[in-house]
């Protein structure tokens, strides 16, 4: 997970506490070691820096939203991590604002996707099919708008690791 300061709380932690329910470690990134904050005040321990991530290492990147999005797009090894799962084919999920981190790194043209209303229109200017639905799954990319579409974004989430299992 690449997530900064003003992150929205239940997009981080919801997906952060049910892929650890699943026994999947889950290792949050940011700029810098420490804690950072959600819009509401909860805190997340970061466990790697931008740059001490190897993206070979993982199987999924998830990108939530709120305001911490506008901070990781301008970091350049956000953008190349986003590239990276984008080149290898492995699963994407981004949710509200998450999808700006890859509409920064120019891998949604001509890919299906969905995101918080306020930046649909960036989203069809760098090429994607917007669709306003609570999950839209485009090959290894799970994107979703809201908090309220957590439910469905997990479920989309879940099957697309649980299908690299196999």
């Amino acid at each position: 997970m690449i997530s900064a300061d003003n992150f929205e709380d239940t997009e981080l932690l919801v997906p952060y506490y049910r892929l650890k329910e699943e026994g999947i470690q889950v290792d949050v990134a940011s700029m810098k070691k420490g804690k950072i904050k959600g819009k509401h005040g909860y805190e997340v321990e970061v466990d790697k820096t931008l740059k001490e991530v190897k993206p070979d290492d993982y199987d999924i990147l998830i990108l939530p939203g709120g305001r911490a999005p506008e901070t990781i797009r301008k970091e350049n090894e956000a953008i190349e991590i986003a590239k990276h799962f984008f080149q290898k084919n492995k699963p994407v999920s981004a949710i509200c604002h998450g999808p700006q981190t890859l509409i920064t790194a120019g891998v949604l043209k001509g890919r299906h996707a969905t995101c918080y209303k306020s930046v649909a229109q960036e989203m069809k200017d760098a090429g994607a099919v917007y669709e306003d639905k609570e999950v839209v799954v485009d090959g290894n990319l799970v994107t979703s708008r809201q908090p309220s579409d957590l439910p469905a974004f997990l479920r989309e989430t879940m099957k697309m690791l649980k299908s690299l299992k196999k």
